[in-house]
């Protein structure tokens, strides 16, 4: 049963002192003499995600799960049998708007990100494409000279994804600031893999002999991706954004010296570009995978670093410095463990990241068929958490 006020309360909060751990923290959180859950204190101003990010002082670390709406949720099952094609899902106002509440309605995370893939602006680009069961993107007419590059058409959001803009306005007034709602897009190098591998790939052949051989027609091919992102991002702030998470999930298949020539400058023009015309709009980047690019990754200008579960949370606050914010980064396999063990790795993380400019996440998306009782038990121990 879950208290419904503060004086429900009979315990008192949490403070850590320079020696205290998580690893004892039964008897240091607020404790409900009706064996409930803690009630959130009133929503701020601004959502907490933002307060976080911008190192103002917060009581707990904002908590929200890339992923989280998605296939281990039964509700979202039940709309993938009336609704087989993931691009009709993620292409229909309504739709995407029922499936990014989904999660907020059960777990009410701090972040509600839009239900979308960060190729949806390929078919606005002249790029045919499609995300097949059971075989993921496909490219149609993958990219191999500059006269394909040619044929690329930089990106008008307005004209091209309505749907996303019009999501995003009715999540803003739907979740009413009480979370933060996130956009996304894909990076340049990211999207420009799968645009010349012709989908997933192992062994990223295809871009690398195009980087290697060709490297005048790969970064023309990245231009046009670094001003359309541009584009999106900021079409996707005007329409109701309050932050916007960059995804490079290929960018470390790169050696750190073609980091520097095929990824970092792209990204580098994006956030500059965004912060001329929205300076306030909190920029996360995450790359699986980034533990050897880590510090390359903060030259970039954003805001948050998003780790994944192979760096170690105290490790990358210490490689990255205390002026940028991280986020993550708990193993998404964790959540198939017991809920002690999910507990105690929930508590590891935070006390790792230390006291503010945290974002606690996963260090990748929730993987399928996580049992969705974990999923409420994460965000449970989560929101409990007090600094």
């Amino acid at each position: 049963m879950s208290c419904t006020s503060v004086s429900s309360f009979t315990a008192s909060l949490f403070v850590p002192s320079k020696s205290s751990s998580f690893s004892n923290h039964k008897r240091r959180f607020i404790q409900c003499s009706l064996g409930g859950a803690v009630v959130e204190p009133k929503a701020l101003a601004e959502p907490l995600l933002l307060n976080a990010v911008r190192g103002q002082d917060v009581e707990r670390p904002p908590v929200w799960l890339m992923r989280q709406a998605g296939r281990y949720m039964k509700s979202y099952q039940i709309i993938c049998e009336k609704y087989p094609s993931f691009r009709e899902r993620s292409e229909n106002v309504d739709l995407v708007v029922e499936i990014s509440l989904q999660p907020w309605n059960v777990f009410k995370p701090d972040g509600v990100i839009l239900f979308s893939d960060i190729l949806t602006p390929l078919s606005g680009m002249n790029i045919p494409f499609d995300i097949i069961k059971g075989k993921g993107p496909v490219i149609f007419d993958p990219i191999a000279t500059a006269a394909d590059v040619d044929q690329v058409r930089e990106f008008s959001p307005e004209g091209s994804v309505p749907y996303v803009g019009e999501a995003l306005t009715i999540l803003k007034k739907e979740v009413d600031n009480k979370a933060a709602v996130l956009g996304f897009v894909g990076a340049p190098f990211t999207l420009a893999s799968y645009v010349v591998e012709g989908g997933s790939s192992k062994n990223f052949t295809k871009i690398k002999k195009l980087a290697f051989s060709q490297p005048k027609v790969l970064h023309s091919l990245l231009q046009k991706f670094a001003t359309s992102m541009t584009k999106y991002i900021r079409y996707q702030a005007d329409n109701g954004a309050q932050a916007v998470q960059i995804f490079d999930s290929w960018a470390t298949e790169l050696s750190p010296v073609d980091f520097e020539e095929f990824s970092l400058p792209y990204l580098k023009q994006i956030v500059d570009a965004v912060k001329q015309t929205h300076p306030d709009l909190p920029l996360i980047l995450y790359a699986s995978g980034s533990g050897g690019l880590l510090e390359r990754l903060a030259l970039t200008g954003v805001d948050v670093v998003s780790l994944d579960w192979t760096v170690d949370m105290a490790e990358g606050r210490r490689r990255l410095g205390h002026d940028i914010a991280v986020q993550g980064n708990v193993d998404p396999g964790v959540l198939f463990g017991s809920k002690d063990f999910i507990t105690n790795r929930i508590h590891d993380t935070v006390t790792k990241a230390g006291k503010g400019k945290h974002i606690l996440n996963l260090g990748h998306g929730i993987k399928v068929g996580t049992p969705e009782e974990n999923v409420a038990h994460f965000f449970e121990v989560a929101k409990a958490i007090r600094y």
